[in-house]
């Protein structure tokens, strides 16, 4: 079928389940173009705890889809890709979280949303790059902190708050490969922009960079700033929606591959046939949501 025809399909059909297409900033510009809503994730929590729709279909990774289930238990959640998954998301497990709150009683658990169910549901708090400082903030300031999973994420939000925390040694390999040589370069080849990167790469990148947003902070950024050129710090899909809203400003990548494997596996085909077969559910362990919905219901009341 031509991309048309699919997109009339798509289209059909979410009319006929009542759903609702949830898509990041980081899929495939079609599948942003088609979906209902494109943020990050704390504008995608948002959007899934408040839609009317019976049917969320998560065109994102896994654990992006569990957390609108956890937040929408009587609604049906589909990953159109059960196998896109986060390395970074897999860099701890609800077991070792537990393990390691009993070797620091007293602390407070805050838990990036780039994890599992399980995982949220050990934690106190979640946060997203969007609202990390203000979750952390939050805190009573004499309040010991556990940050899991993100080391980098963590270490900014220490270096911006003054706070310090116990950081987990986990990470978005994307991110993370991105070194300071790579961006001077970048800086060196178009010596006329302003860096913007996202908090999870290294402590040395981001202390080249003019600012370190979340992928909805950088879009505002460059749409408040009056500089024309810009080098991103993100993965390349985000690129999309920079041209989109932007399009009298240049872009250049902070490095010459930046590619996220596992949010580039949803296509036009693979989502109509998501919506038509209604694949594939996403379901969480009723008690394991319920601490779940706790910390993600904490983190959505504290705006970014």
């Amino acid at each position: 079928m031509t991309s048309q025809n699919l997109a009339s399909l798509i289209e059909q059909r979410k009319k006929e389940l009542n759903a609702v297409i949830l898509a990041h900033f980081y899929q495939p510009p079609e599948i942003q173009d088609l979906a209902d809503f494109v943020g990050d994730s704390l504008q995608l929590a948002i959007q899934a705890a408040n839609t009317d729709a019976d049917v969320i279909v998560f065109c994102g990774v896994h654990f992006m889809a569990e957390s609108a289930k956890i937040l929408n238990p009587e609604k049906t959640v589909l990953l159109p890709v059960l196998q896109a998954g986060c390395p970074m998301a897999d860099m701890i497990t609800g077991e070792q979280l537990r393990k390691w709150k009993s070797e620091h009683p007293g602390y407070a658990v805050v838990t990036y949303v780039n994890s599992s169910a399980e995982v949220k549901a050990e934690s106190d708090i979640c946060c997203t790059s969007a609202n990390a400082l203000n979750v952390v903030r939050s805190l009573p300031a004499e309040q010991p902190v556990l940050f899991v999973p993100d080391r980098n994420l963590g270490t900014w939000i220490m270096n911006q708050t003054g706070r310090d925390m116990e950081l987990w040694p986990g990470c978005c390999p994307i991110h993370d490969q991105l070194t300071a040589e790579e961006v001077k370069e970048q800086i060196r080849r178009y010596p006329e922009s302003i860096v913007v990167v996202h908090p999870e790469v290294p402590p040395s990148v981001a202390a080249l960079a003019d600012a370190v947003r979340s992928t909805a902070g950088m879009l505002k950024y460059v749409q408040e700033s009056s500089a024309r050129e810009f080098i991103i710090g993100t993965e390349e899909g985000f690129f999309h929606t920079l041209k989109k809203h932007c399009p009298d400003k240049v872009f250049h990548l902070a490095r010459t591959e930046f590619l996220c494997e596992d949010m580039k596996k949803i296509n036009l085909e693979i989502l109509a046939q998501a919506l038509e077969r209604q694949e594939h559910q996403i379901e969480v362990p009723e008690d394991v949501r319920q601490r779940a919905a706790q910390s993600l219901q904490r983190m959505l009341a504290i705006a970014p």
